[in-house]
């Protein structure tokens, strides 16, 4: 093996925020709870560090990760790791940043999803703002619900011409081809994310080179499909590890159809397919080998 790529999810699942279009906001883990997942996270990152070939990592949490500690010294632990390629986790941005000027910033990134009404604008344009003069590689997202697309125009207008804003197609909401225009004007990728993509048979890299690991070690092939591969703490995974179709029907995450090949999205996010960065020109919607932007 030459490389791996993990997505972690422990068992947090407490966040400061409540969004009403997730249902894990504002959930409390009681201490116990928290425990449990520092040393879960601890051993995770123990097992990532004794490892030969290379990794890269991104941290999916439930909840919030960055609001604790044992989150922030994983992340700068395993930035300086000279076998981890990338280090990325999922985060609000609710938390304080000076910590990442003792990351690598060649290693380390971050995908911060804007939630209006949660934070005040202003808030976490400056947080984002922090992140570049820091030089933390980053991309900034918002879920596509329709009274979010001023605030989307808005975030697009302040960022840096440079800096990747992806939108998430909400839950349940079927997109008119006009709505769908509008959010392609804030993120040409928007159609990648506009309806869920059929799945069932297509070659993926999720359980060959891609993984999903969960606080106890358990080892899927990614967070959607429940089959079990093995555990990552007695190796028994790896002998399960091959190129194989998808099972499920649709996909609709970007976590999980990012990797699914006929989409063409390894090319197009090259270099930063963890921390949804596209390589550039990211802009141009007709990269060679990339799917076109009305892909369903």
């Amino acid at each position: 093996m030459d490389h791996l790529t993990i997505l972690y999810r422990g068992p947090l699942a407490s966040c400061d925020y409540d969004c009403p279009y997730c249902p894990f906001a504002k959930r409390r883990d009681t201490p116990e709870q928290l425990r449990a997942d520092r040393a879960a996270l601890e051993r995770f990152t123990a097992w990532v560090a004794a490892q030969s070939h290379g990794v890269s990592v991104l941290f999916t949490p439930w909840g919030e990760g960055l609001v604790r500690s044992w989150y922030r010294r994983a992340l700068t632990g395993l930035s300086h790791l000279p076998h981890v390629e990338r280090v990325a986790i999922q985060t609000n941005l609710s938390a304080r940043l000076d910590w990442t000027a003792d990351a690598d910033p060649s290693t380390l990134a971050l995908w911060a999803t804007y939630h209006p009404g949660q934070v005040r604008y202003e808030r976490f344009l400056g947080r984002c703002r922090e992140l570049t003069e820091r030089g933390v590689r980053h991309s900034v997202g918002v879920v596509g619900l329709p009274d979010h697309l001023p605030h989307a125009r808005r975030l697009r207008a302040d960022l840096p011409a440079e800096t990747y804003l992806w939108v998430n197609a909400a839950e349940g909401h079927a997109y008119s081809d006009a709505e769908a225009a509008e959010w392609t004007a804030i993120d040409p990728l928007f159609g990648y994310s506009r309806h869920p993509h059929a799945s069932r048979g297509l070659p993926c890299r999720t359980g060959d080179s891609v993984i999903s690991v969960d606080g106890d070690g358990m080892v899927r092939r990614c967070h959607f499909v429940p089959e079990v591969l093995g555990n990552l703490y007695d190796g028994s995974f790896r002998a399960a590890l091959r190129p194989r179709p998808c099972p499920l029907a649709v996909c609709d995450c970007h976590i999980g159809y990012v990797h699914l090949e006929p989409l063409g999205l390894d090319d197009v996010f090259a270099g930063g397919v963890l921390e949804r960065i596209p390589a550039g020109p990211w802009w141009a919607p007709h990269r060679t080998g990339a799917a076109p932007l009305t892909s369903a």
